[in-house]
């Protein structure tokens, strides 16, 4: 870990880089995600994010991305929110043009990796991650080590059938555009000074991820569960209602022990990235 990497999450919204030194971020680089532009154009803005971090004694990158990845070619295939990136090598791109050496995984699996190393995980040796932002990811820590699954797929929660749709579309920030027409920073801002319809949003929110946790409980049964991503700072705005759906979990002793825990790592992605490297 004393090695002097770069870290990066590719995420829905934003492209994010940072230079890490034992688990320290010392200098941090974001770019906008241009969701509709072509392959070379995204290509080129993470290069911009990249180059305004990395330096002479960087040792080699690791690379958090929102689709399903082969880690050992670092292939990238169907990458969530760029739709022009169905298939890119990713991996040979970037060591070509840095000349180090690169590894890639699910951006989920980075934020799981991040907390378990320098975060709210570092206490269990079983419990998922759950990053709350543009979509939903989930990466999984079975017996203090990742479970990524065949090409890191392991973990697509978002993507399971609920209701008339998709996990995915009920527990991101679709579930806020889609139904209240706001963003969920904006309802985030309202519902700080106390605007019910802000606040009603956010119930009806936390009531769809308490489903959501149910079901990994059925399936997984973590001692906890740590969330992050930008919609889990408005965690007391719906910790209610969550909880209030967990009363219908059907294996209530399995409740005494387990924790919910909010990330105060900001940072956890892009740790979890540069985690890779070693």
């Amino acid at each position: 870990m004393s090695m002097k990497v770069i870290g990066v999450d590719i995420g829905g919204s934003n492209l994010k880089a940072g230079r890490v030194s034992k688990g320290i971020i010392e200098k941090k680089s974001l770019v906008p995600v241009r969701k509709e532009a072509s392959s070379k154009r995204i290509l080129e803005d993470l290069y911009d994010c990249i180059e305004s971090v990395i330096n002479k004694d960087s040792e080699s990158i690791g690379i958090g991305v929102p689709g399903v990845v082969d880690p050992v070619t670092g292939v990238v295939y169907d990458v969530q929110n760029i739709p022009s990136w169905k298939k890119i090598e990713l991996k040979d791109l970037m060591e070509e043009r840095y000349n180090l050496p690169v590894f890639i995984n699910n951006d989920a699996n980075c934020f799981a990796m991040g907390e378990k190393i320098y975060g709210k995980g570092r206490n269990y040796k079983d419990f998922i991650g759950l990053s709350l932002g543009t979509g939903i990811g989930m990466g999984i820590i079975i017996n203090e080590k990742l479970y990524s699954g065949v090409l890191c797929g392991a973990g697509e929660i978002g993507m399971v059938t609920y209701k008339n749709s998709i996990i995915e579309d009920y527990a991101g920030s679709f579930f806020f555009t889609n139904n209240y027409g706001i963003n969920s920073k904006d309802l985030f801002f309202s519902a700080s000074k106390g605007d019910l319809f802000a606040i009603q949003a956010f119930n009806e929110y936390g009531a769809h991820l308490g489903e959501v946790i149910k079901n990994i409980l059925y399936l997984y049964a973590p001692e906890a569960i740590v969330i992050g991503g930008s919609i889990s700072k408005a965690y007391n705005y719906f910790q209610k209602s969550l909880e209030f759906s967990l009363e219908s979990f059907a294996y209530q002793k399995q409740l005494e022990n387990f924790n919910i825990k909010i990330s105060n790592k900001p940072g956890s992605a892009i740790l979890g990235a540069a985690s890779l490297c070693f």
